[in-house]
């Protein structure tokens, strides 16, 4: 099968996206009419120029720059839409959007208005077949007050289409174990609970995220492939990785992962974790920061070896690991289906 035919298949199969930043999506002509609304100029050069790392620092330092520029919900619900537009385009049906609440709170904005706004936009896109769910993002290195804060706060929120809690940010900062008052009142209030794990740590990190916090979800992951036993405790327990693979290589991540400078898409673990039967999900992390799209991913995975069998099997756990009532996601597994032979 040609990469040609393979996008071809891909954009028209209906997909879904569950590891995914909001304010990652922000593209740098955006980045220019967010500052101009501050007063600020910032030119696309610039922009861009921001948006290349040598390692997973330069990319937090990155994160806060853009996100600098979000100071009102009308900021927020501009980037929802284009975001919404951008999805749309690729047939992207579903998508769990996480939303940096932490970033929020620090900043002493209105999280109420803020959402708010990027609920209307987003329900704008409902009609044009893209369902949006939620995800309230604590920021690891902020400690775990502050994340059992954005934990009530997303408890609080649920009707309104949060799904879960999760935690992002620096993952050696701050021990798994501080955070389990968080993320079991998560649990109590019937919110899923998903965290960044073994991006740039150990399997450690994604072992206490798991045996400590019961997450359902691990953001990355990619650690654990230096621990057999970890990978069969994950494909055992059904326990997802969301795997980002140009994320990975652009931060520094995979470079640490493998012990060497001179890595590139095809070093990815994502072919071993899944034939190891551990899930795996797909997504771009922050499209923008990383300038990729999830069609784009599809098609890097291909070139990693994966099967057209394989393909469509990763395609249709990004929604059959949603985190929706099992009758709603039965029904968009099956309309995942649609194209498959």
């Amino acid at each position: 099968m040609s990469e040609p035919c393979l996008t071809a298949e891909l954009l028209s199969r209906p997909k879904a996206e569950l590891h995914l930043h909001l304010e990652g999506s922000i593209e740098p002509a955006t980045v220019c009419e967010l500052a101009a609304r501050q007063g600020a100029s910032v030119s696309e050069a610039e922009a861009r120029r921001r948006y290349a790392y040598r390692n997973f620092a330069e990319f937090i330092e990155a994160f806060k720059w853009v996100t600098s520029y979000l100071r009102t919900p009308g900021d927020y619900a501009l980037i929802t839409r284009e975001l919404a537009g951008r999805l749309i385009e690729q047939n992207v049906v579903y998508a769990e959007v996480t939303l940096s609440v932490g970033v929020m709170l620090l900043r002493q904005q209105d999280v109420e208005a803020n959402f708010e706004a990027v609920c209307a936009a987003g329900k704008e896109f409902r009609r044009k077949g893209l369902r949006l769910a939620w995800i309230f993002d604590a920021v690891r290195q902020f400690g775990s007050e502050a994340a059992m804060r954005i934990a009530q706060v997303a408890a609080k929120h649920r009707s309104a289409g949060v799904v879960a809690f999760g935690i992002g940010g620096d993952e050696l900062s701050v021990s798994a174990a501080e955070f389990r008052g968080a993320y079991d009142y998560a649990a109590e209030q019937g919110l899923h609970r998903l965290i960044h794990a073994g991006e740039i740590g150990g399997p450690w990190q994604v072992r206490d995220a798991v045996e400590l916090l019961g997450v359902e979800r691990i953001g990355h992951g990619i650690g654990a492939t230096h621990d057999p036993a970890l990978l069969d405790l994950l494909a055992e327990r059904r326990i997802p990785l969301e795997i980002c693979p140009t994320s990975n290589l652009l931060t520094g991540a995979l470079a640490r992962l493998r012990g060497r400078d001179d890595v590139e898409i095809l070093d990815h673990p994502l072919p071993q974790l899944l034939r190891h039967g551990v899930p795996v999900v797909l997504s771009t992390d922050d499209p923008a920061m990383f300038q990729i799209t999830l069609v784009e991913e599809y098609r890097r995975a291909h070139a990693m070896g994966l099967t057209e069998a394989e393909l469509v099997h990763l395609a249709k756990m990004s929604f059959a690991y949603a985190f929706l009532p099992s009758a709603e996601r039965d029904l968009l597994v099956a309309r995942s289906n649609v194209g498959t032979s």
